[in-house]
């Protein structure tokens, strides 16, 4: 399987409209790496880095998995809509997204003049990982089915969005975080 799929190389920061935006979007599931892998971009890359679902729980001042229980999904991808907007529209640097933030259409088109890098595991990776036992809201009932299940409705989506899919089963954050650069052709950074 090929770390990445073929597509025009964006210029950091210039291939969103009016040439701002971030400079790299991380998309993917639950515990692939996203938050490592986006402080280890940022550093190489030299801009800031930011996460929505670190976001969301800032403003709410409690965990999402609560949100989740108190408020229901609906709510909370209403949040992480508001959020996802918010930060591409200020954030110029590494941004991670949380692993449902791809089910709304308008974040998917909000996306699509992005450099957008998705990060993917198989479910063997996951469970290593994060255990699938973790505080994970949609995985709360049989967490190795859900997972699955989650991913058969979303890697389409994840792919769609993505200039570039970048594998990161048996490979440290140091390794994806280079090929994600060299995905994106930028050996600047």
């Amino acid at each position: 399987m090929s770390d990445a799929h073929e597509a025009a190389p964006p210029q950091p920061g210039t291939d969103s409209p009016g040439g701002s935006g971030p400079r790299v979007v991380l998309i993917g599931p639950m515990g692939v790496g996203k938050s490592t892998v986006g402080a280890l971009l940022a550093d190489r890359l030299g801009t800031g880095y930011r996460d929505t679902d670190a976001d969301i729980v800032a403003a709410e001042g409690r965990e999402i998995s609560d949100i989740f229980i108190e408020d229901g999904e609906p709510h909370f991808r209403e949040l992480e809509r508001a959020a996802v907007r918010t930060a591409v529209a200020e954030h110029t640097g590494v941004l991670a997204l949380g692993g449902g933030a791809i089910l709304d259409r308008g974040t998917r088109e909000l996306l699509s003049r992005l450099p957008v890098a998705y990060l993917s595991m198989d479910v063997e990776e996951a469970v290593r990982r994060v255990g699938l036992n973790t505080a994970r809201p949609l995985l709360a009932v049989n967490p190795r089915r859900q997972w699955r299940e989650l991913m058969e409705a979303r890697r389409h989506l994840y792919t769609e969005v993505a200039r570039v899919v970048v594998a990161t089963d048996d490979r440290t954050p140091e390794e994806v975080a280079q090929a994600v650069l060299d995905a994106l052709e930028w050996k600047d950074a």
